[in-house]
């Protein structure tokens, strides 16, 4: 998009300013902010290369929960505001004084009522809940397997420890969970017979 703008041998001057809005329904950058806006800069001497491109994130859950009786003047708190709910009760008061929010929820209101819109919203919908529940039971099922290979791990150390004091194969078996042919394999290669 940016660098379509101009073709060979035309003046970067041209370049119309290019801003990409990332709003985003997780947290993401360390600090507290919700909006983050950034440009390209050197890095050594901190002078801008331009400023013909910008790059913002928008982190929805940093913000500020907003009562629905309060008075909203910030814009981008406002367009929040109709992202996260376009139905709430503080849409609802913005719409009749901002008309930049009337005329984006005419516009949900139309859409939402085209069958073919309302089927790709709910497919993208859809899509993007699938990944995050698929990312989620990765994590899970990463985080048990961790935590069964670190006891297996604690239990193989504590029959090791307890081979070297001469403990018997059962009491072994007892203490640790390990089966007997675990055991007697540890013993094995304590004896270096594997």
């Amino acid at each position: 998009m940016f660098e379509n703008q101009i073709i060979e041998g035309d003046n970067y001057n041209k370049l119309a300013k290019t801003v990409c809005i990332n709003i985003l329904d997780f947290k993401y950058l360390k600090n507290d902010k919700f909006h983050n806006a950034y440009r390209l800069k050197e890095i050594n001497t901190n002078e801008e290369l331009t400023d013909a491109m910008e790059l913002h994130f928008i982190e929805i859950p940093k913000l500020r929960k907003l009562d629905d009786s309060e008075e909203i003047s910030d814009m981008l708190e406002v367009w929040v505001a109709f992202i996260q709910n376009p139905d709430s009760e503080i849409v609802g008061k913005l719409e009749m004084s901002k008309r930049e929010i009337k005329e984006a929820k005419s516009e949900l209101v139309r859409m939402s009522g085209d069958s073919k819109e309302r089927y790709i919203y709910e497919k993208r919908k859809e899509s993007r809940l699938e990944k995050v529940s698929l990312i989620e039971s990765a994590e899970q099922k990463g985080i048990e397997k961790g935590l069964k290979e670190g006891e297996n791990k604690k239990a193989i150390e504590i029959a090791q420890n307890a081979i070297n004091n001469n403990l018997d194969d059962n009491t072994i078996q007892i203490i640790t969970g390990l089966s007997l042919e675990e055991i007697k394999e540890l013993r094995n290669k304590k004896q270096g017979l594997c």
